[in-house]
């Protein structure tokens, strides 16, 4: 057995036992420089004010389910713990097994029922009335038309944070910089944006000497993901990703193994940056200038692979939202939930993303009490 054979059948035996403690790493590392960089990002644009304080009403209780993004589950779980330090009484279940499923879930309102959640019954303890949908990418249409089918009614989505999908390589890879024709080339089967063909070992892509005849070893994401389907959308213009990337069920994983492999490239979320791997600036053309993502160059649009991540709300329009989970919404959208958006290394939302949200919501809640009236 070849010795890269053994390095990977190892990453596969030892991914699943550290993901979780990388996941937990990957929350914390970089939190209070992500914060501070968005702090500095407003005060150079003058906006002091990106949110409201949040001001917590009384008697909140009651248990919130999210399901979806594996990207986003971090960030979901910052934001649960950090509105139950307000309310106290709440109780939050949050799970990521990948947008793609979700969606597949939430269209059909299955995403309770195969926990067991719904057989206690509305109001009962522990069930949860409402379903969250977090997903890192925005609905398609055909998935919109599903779940009118199927519930006669449009779902509620918001953006609730700003991303980036990172480019990664191992930190000894000295890779400077990427474009987009060189991604395509790299990981497309389909080659929509790539003029010279397959990408397939390092001196392809501009590296020399020991490291010019490397092959290039390709990661990314399965088919439950959602960041899978941006990047295949944007990035290989909606090419298909070629066989050779190894696709792993979460980004912890992914990046554990990319951090292992110094032959390694693989695309997730920025949310899960560490000092265990480097990010690659990226251009949008070979002439242009390289950007690593940051929150100026993805609020500005700078960066070439900067998305919103959203969540939904299975709610018919003509119902009252419930209160814990209106409140919880209330709280993402505040100066204190956006800044935990930026301490779970994710980017906060503008001053206009956040009044767009709440007229969504005032929208829902005005329909919802003319309904009532009638």
């Amino acid at each position: 057995m070849t010795g890269e054979r053994q390095q990977r059948q190892h990453i596969s035996r030892v991914a699943p036992y550290l993901a979780f403690v990388f996941t937990l790493t990957a929350w914390c590392l970089g939190e209070e420089s992500a914060l501070a960089e968005q702090v500095n990002v407003l005060a150079q644009s003058g906006n002091d004010s990106i949110a409201e304080q949040y001001q917590p009403a009384q008697g909140i209780s009651g248990r919130v389910t999210i399901v979806g993004s594996d990207t986003m589950q971090p960030l979901m779980a910052k934001l649960a713990a950090a509105f139950r330090a307000f309310q106290p009484n709440t109780k939050f279940g949050v799970e990521g097994q990948g947008s793609s499923e979700a969606i597949r879930e939430f269209m059909l309102g299955l995403s309770l029922q195969h926990r067991g959640d719904k057989s206690g019954g509305k109001g009962t303890q522990g069930a949860s009335s409402s379903d969250l949908l977090a997903s890192s990418r925005p609905l398609t249409d055909q998935e919109r038309k599903g779940f009118v089918s199927h519930h006669g009614y449009e779902p509620i989505g918001i953006p609730i944070a700003m991303d980036a999908v990172a480019i990664y390589v191992q930190n000894d890879n000295p890779i400077e910089r990427l474009t987009l024709e060189q991604v395509d080339g790299l990981f497309s089967s389909s080659l929509k944006r790539s003029k010279g063909g397959r990408l397939t070992t390092w001196g392809q892509v501009g590296l020399k000497n020991q490291w010019s005849q490397q092959p290039i070893h390709l990661y990314g994401r399965n088919k439950k993901s959602g960041t899978r389907e941006f990047f295949k959308h944007v990035a290989l213009i909606d090419g298909e990703l070629h066989d050779d990337v190894q696709e792993q069920p979460g980004s912890a994983s992914e990046i554990l193994a990319i951090a292992q492999d110094p032959l390694a490239v693989g695309y997730a979320g920025v949310g899960f940056h560490s000092s265990m791997v480097r990010i690659v600036p990226l251009a949008q053309e070979a002439e242009g200038a390289a950007i690593l993502p940051s929150a100026e160059s993805v609020s500005n649009g700078q960066y070439p692979l900067a998305r919103p991540l959203y969540l939904y709300v299975n709610k018919n329009q003509k119902e009252k939202l419930d209160p814990v989970v209106w409140e919880f919404l209330k709280f993402v959208n505040s100066r204190q939930g956006q800044e935990t958006v930026a301490r779970a290394n994710f980017y906060p939302l503008t001053a206009a993303q956040i009044s767009k949200n709440f007229e969504l919501l005032g929208q829902s809640l005005v329909t919802a009490h003319n309904a009532a009236a009638r």
